[in-house]
């Protein structure tokens, strides 16, 4: 397995992660020692840098738990990363934001006690708190770092202007977006700063959730607990549209002799060795299979070709209006 730098702090991390989101929800019903197996077998194919959250959990620290007991025989070889920012008080379907300091600390000493470590290897807000300046928010992680709570520094979901005030306060190690060939958004204006300030960056979703593994069908086949059954993208003619882009995908692949999924997370690799993406799986056939991505070599041609395929991403958006309205994006 490959590594790679991860800003200019000094955070090195396998090219490929694992997101354990969904060991714990937005895909149907899990299972603990399914998802208990796919970190295991992770770690066995050399895969060492780990997500998990405060949210993943909904407030119970249950997705953290599970990830600290899978690693506990090994946990001095990886790099566990963890978030905070949601108010879990609040409700279950509209969680608002909570980023004041002493909040910050109660969920990092949280995260401590059920990821069975004495620091958190990376930790992230996971969104901005209107409420709260960024300042405040790097301030108080700057002071876990020094009491040595917390190694990295990072931040989510946020724009140039935002992670340019935090990290003129506590430098930020990693930036962690959704990019995908799916969604772009991240290359025009935020990823150029990020390389300005030295700072790397952790896509998250790198396989559109789902549908880049050209495993799909309609949202109405996904059970209502799916976050797919109500994805835009999941949706009629952006189906549509995004399945023809996954067949043409595929044809590219097979003549590869790859696999739709090893594919676009080759892709996402080729863009710069900042990069390192976290697709989620609880499946050890699945972590096994991405994991041969950062083998593929992908050819000028062959980065052409898939700019002709999917050239502006996906159809349809990849969060409700809402959700989308709560990030920052300045």
């Amino acid at each position: 397995m490959q590594h790679r730098n991860l800003g200019s702090q000094g955070l090195r991390v396998s090219a490929l992660g694992l997101g354990t989101m969904g060991m714990s929800m937005a895909y149907g019903a899990s299972n603990d020692d399914e998802g208990t197996a796919t970190i295991r077998r992770a770690h066995e194919l050399g895969i060492d840098f780990f997500d998990t959250a405060e949210l993943y959990g909904a407030g119970t620290g249950s997705n953290e738990i599970l990830l600290g007991k899978a690693v506990e025989d090994f946990r001095d070889e990886v790099v566990l990363a963890t978030k905070f920012g949601f108010d879990m008080t609040a409700p279950a379907l509209s969680p608002g934001f909570d980023s004041r300091p002493e909040n910050v600390r109660k969920v990092a000493e949280n995260s401590l006690r059920y990821l069975q470590s004495d620091h958190i290897d990376l930790f992230y807000q996971h969104i901005s708190d209107p409420a709260v300046p960024v300042e405040e928010v790097a301030g108080v992680v700057g002071e876990l770092i020094t009491e040595g709570k917390v190694k990295y520094f990072g931040l989510s979901n946020v724009g140039p202007q935002y992670i340019r005030r935090a990290h003129a306060v506590t430098p930020v190690s990693v930036l962690q977006y959704e990019y995908s060939l799916f969604e772009r958004e991240v290359e025009e204006k935020i990823l150029p700063v990020l390389r300005e300030l030295g700072i790397g960056l952790v896509p998250y979703s790198p396989l559109g959730r789902g549908f880049l593994t050209g495993q799909v069908k309609p949202a109405s086949e996904y059970p209502a607990d799916d976050m797919r059954s109500w994805d835009e993208r999941w949706q009629g003619e952006n189906y549509t549209y995004n399945l023809h882009a996954i067949e043409q995908l595929k044809n590219l692949a097979d003549i590869k002799g790859i696999t739709t999924a090893q594919l676009a997370l080759a892709w996402l690799l080729a863009q710069g060795e900042d990069i390192a993406p976290i697709p989620g799986t609880r499946s050890t056939k699945r972590v096994e299979e991405n994991a041969g991505a950062t083998d593929v070599q992908l050819s000028a041609a062959d980065l052409a070709r898939i700019a002709e395929i999917l050239p502006l991403g996906s159809a349809g958006s990849r969060l409700p209006a809402a959700v989308l309205s709560s990030f920052t994006t300045d």
